[in-house]
């Protein structure tokens, strides 16, 4: 028995970059258009590419007259479906998205940096279009993060989200761990792998994680929170030492994006920040290896959850991009549009020196009598606990190793403070956030 009923017109979409992930994302549309077609219930076609150099050579097998250097041509056609931006960046990517959804189309989007300065204008005008804004590879490649937070624990409290979300700087700490390398030494290996950038200013200083981690606390606390409000730090300045002083007491150094929720006495508040810390062998991200990705979620009613994963690359990034170019597909098919932005909350984000966390501070002293008692007066005055505290050494050569309880990090790094100014202290040779063990 046949049916009567027509087939439905194809779903126009455009690709804007063709590069390491546009590149998968273009062979994955037309390589897999068969099955596409049967998963969305209509044909896709692949209408247009966007390239700075459309004569340049690549591995497609596409019709030349496919590719074009106006983008903006492109995104105003006006009878586009879909539109899938790899190109990051902030310009030309914000106006290339705006005017796809004021001209009809849906986005799909892997741009973490312009979500993180600028999500609010790209959800309002999605809003406004009544279309769909998906941005899964935005965060931590392939792995599924964005949707879970966005909709599968949208009727749970998150508490907290731990995340390693940068495979270059993971993999450098990770050979520093495994080899007793220097960052240096890792770096250049990161690179000769194909690991890490020429310049890996972005990776190894916290800016890739930053952008992440503002996108994560959005999602995970129903709040605005951008890039300008995540504390950032980067791992040049972690040393061989820091990684053999962590190894000593059972731990392990990690770049770590992290997004809490608080309670203040003024109400709820949120945090976001990304730093080196030491977290425990055991807790589950000290294993993730290599340029792995992966993030701990933490929910009142879920509990504990990991998302584990390649965090990065075209075929695991494009995998990401296909999986919210299947949903909004089907939306455009179905009359509908997904979850918009959820920022309801509007929960006061604090900045780094009212976040809790706990220090593991190595000092150089000289060990003699009255040492202990006043770096113990230092930490006193502050109104921060002390957990442990050894001795290494003896002598003018004596190292004095404390690691605190949590207190808020403005009493931790006023502690620091006074004690750089203690004269029975030489130096404070390493200063390092503790986490993963509360």
């Amino acid at each position: 028995m046949t049916s009567d009923k027509p087939s439905p017109r194809p779903l126009k979409v455009a690709l804007l970059g063709c590069g390491v992930v546009g590149s998968d994302v273009a062979r994955l549309l037309t390589q897999d258009a068969d099955e596409l077609a049967r998963r969305i219930g209509a044909p896709v076609e692949l209408v247009g590419i966007a390239v700075r150099r459309p004569g340049r050579e690549r591995e497609l097998d596409l019709p030349a007259e496919l590719f074009t250097t106006d983008a903006k041509a492109l995104v105003s056609r006006g009878d586009l479906d879909v539109v899938v931006e790899v190109i990051g960046g902030i310009e030309p990517a914000r106006d290339l998205i705006l005017t796809a959804l004021e001209h009809g189309a849906s986005v799909v989007t892997a741009n973490k940096a312009l979500l993180a300065e600028d999500g609010a204008t790209l959800y309002e005008a999605a809003a406004k279009a009544e279309r769909d804004l998906f941005y899964e590879a935005a965060v931590a490649g392939a792995i599924p993060i964005v949707r879970p937070l966005r909709e599968s624990l949208a009727g749970d409290r998150v508490t907290r989200v731990l995340g390693i979300v940068n495979g270059t700087t993971n993999f450098i700490l990770d050979a520093m761990t495994s080899t007793g390398a220097d960052f240096a030494e890792a770096l250049e290996e990161a690179q000769a792998l194909g690991y890490a950038e020429a310049d890996p200013t972005a990776d190894v200083e916290g800016f890739d994680a930053a952008a992440k981690a503002a996108i994560l606390a959005s999602l995970a606390f129903h709040t605005r929170v951008t890039m300008d409000d995540v504390h950032r730090e980067g791992i040049s300045d972690v040393t061989a030492a820091h990684v053999a002083s962590a190894a000593e007491r059972g731990s392990v150094v990690k770049l770590l994006a992290i997004c809490e929720q608080h309670e203040t006495p003024d109400g709820p508040a949120v945090s976001a920040r990304v730093h080196p810390a030491m977290i425990p062998d055991d807790h589950p991200l000290a294993s993730v290896r290599g340029a792995f990705n992966a993030v701990f979620v933490e929910s009142e009613s879920a509990g504990q959850l990991m998302f584990y994963g390649p965090g990065a690359g075209g075929a695991p990034t494009a995998s990401a991009v296909l999986g919210d170019l299947v949903t909004v597909a089907r939306n455009r098919v179905d009359g509908v549009f997904g979850p918009g932005e959820s920022s309801h909350a509007q929960l006061e984000v604090l900045g780094m020196g009212r976040t809790r966390t706990a220090y593991h501070i190595s000092l150089d002293v000289a060990d003699r009598p009255g040492v202990l008692a006043a770096v113990a007066q230092a930490f006193a005055e502050q109104e921060v606990s002390i957990r442990t505290v050894h001795q290494e050494g003896h002598g003018d050569d004596a190292t004095l190793v404390v690691v605190t309880h949590v207190a808020d990090d403005a009493a931790l790094s006023a502690t620091v403070a006074r004690l750089r100014d203690l004269d029975m202290v030489r130096g404070v040779s390493s200063v390092m956030r503790v986490e993963g063990g509360r």
